[in-house]
């Protein structure tokens, strides 16, 4: 299982992190953020399976990072932390579907009993979701059969466009409220399709409605609803983003996963769906077996237009990286992307994630100092990017093995 940690307190951090036998048990660290605002597109970017929270915090506390990660990603464990041991805050955690809250300090017992029954209810209610999807799928009803199939009408050539508010009301009459300022389709291709569609259909029952599911011949469609153009955007890539991974823990292959243009009208999903399926048709012409997520606006990569953009993003990052603040909304923002559009594109066209290729530029350079001065680590941290001269040296072992006073005594007398 990996695990995310906000919290501002740098020595809190350093505590779980340091102090936390991670090596020693089934769950990894995968990132940790000082505020809310800078974790959710890290948490996007890493995609982890928990997160640790604090709730006081600046920019956005834990409690506005709960109500985005319960919006946006809900099959999240969320852990909180605080300092303040009140009713009011365990309260507004229980109606965020918090699963867990801690008091300060804690200790690494503390934190592993509770991690072992999140994880755990992770993992019991996704086969509980595998099995209900499975079950309902031999046992449809006439309700749920009658659902889908209006949910399929919306994507059928042989349907009128003007039908659609039609479908849209019968639908909210059945219980299901899909009418929504914005939408978008995502077409899903993948093998073999039934399992792959019982994963699916348990995936979208944890999205909180703003997910639809219509099964198709060689894969899924799903209906995504937004409030905004980019609201709607932000939830597509994050959406397909995840659903890559539920698909690839159900060993499924060949995954092409397209979404199509955002549409802010009923009478145009059926067009939002003509553009997820042509672009999926282009991804299935492709040799590569690893995963593709595809969307509109990457259409130009054909071009050469999103190598372009990639580039500049690298390029940008190149000049940037000595922040300490810089994020990935900061480039995404710099190229004209989305945060989660630019999260997906380039880790699929340069083959890491965007903290991936952050470590790798900031590691790069403090190789190079290590090697060619005589600053201190600590210096060093700074020069690179790293405020904290604890995280620098575990982020340094953790990618190269070693620690940075052994690189240097191993590297700085080589020519």
């Amino acid at each position: 299982m990996k695990v995310f940690l906000a919290d501002d307190e740098i020595v809190v951090r350093e505590g779980i992190r340091e102090s936390f036998p991670w090596d020693e048990t089934p769950y990894t660290l995968v990132g940790e953020a000082p505020d809310g605002e800078m974790a959710i597109p890290m948490i996007r970017d890493t995609n982890p399976d928990i997160v640790i929270t604090d709730i006081k915090m600046p920019f956005m506390d834990g409690l506005e990072l709960c109500r985005v990660l319960r919006g946006q990603m809900p099959w999240i464990g969320i852990i909180v932390l605080s300092g303040y041991d009140e009713f009011e805050y365990a309260r507004q955690c229980i109606q965020l579907g918090v699963r867990e809250y801690l008091v300060k300090p804690i200790n690494a017992q503390d934190l592993r009993t509770v991690l072992d029954k999140v994880s755990s209810q992770l993992r019991e209610e996704r086969k509980t979701l595998e099995h209900a999807a499975s079950l309902q799928a031999r046992m449809s009803s006439g309700g749920k059969i009658l659902k889908e199939k209006l949910i399929a009408s919306l994507f059928s050539d042989e349907a009128a466009q003007e039908d659609a508010p039609g479908v849209l009301k019968e639908l909210a009459g059945m219980g299901v409220p899909v009418p929504a300022p914005c939408y978008a389709v995502i077409d899903a291709a993948f093998s073999p399709v039934a399992e792959g569609q019982q994963a699916i259909s348990a995936f979208a029952e944890g999205s909180g409605g703003i997910l639809h599911v219509s099964p198709g011949r060689v894969g899924t469609r799903l209906l995504v609803l937004g409030d905004t153009a980019e609201d709607t955007e932000e939830r597509a890539y994050a959406f397909a983003s995840s659903l890559v991974r539920e698909l690839e823990r159900s060993a499924c292959t060949g995954i092409r996963v397209a979404i199509g243009e955002i549409v802010e009208e009923p009478e145009k999903i059926l067009y939002s769906f003509q553009t997820a399926r042509h672009i999926r048709h282009l991804l299935t012409e492709r040799t590569e077996e690893d995963p593709i997520i595809l969307g509109t606006r990457e259409m130009g990569e054909v071009s050469g237009e999103v190598p372009s953009v990639i580039s500049d993003a690298k390029l940008y990052m190149s000049g940037n990286f000595t922040n300490p603040n810089l994020m990935l909304q900061d480039v995404a923002r710099a190229v004209g992307m989305s945060n989660s559009r630019f999260s997906t594109v380039f880790s699929q066209q340069n083959g890491q994630t965007f903290t991936e290729y952050l470590i790798f530029l900031r590691l790069g350079k403090a190789k190079e100092l290590l090697r060619t001065t005589q600053l201190k680590s600590s210096q060093i941290a700074h020069e690179v990017g790293y405020n904290d001269a604890h995280y620098f040296s575990y982020i340094f072992k953790k990618n190269t093995g070693i620690t940075p006073s052994e690189y240097r005594s191993q590297y700085q007398n080589q020519p």
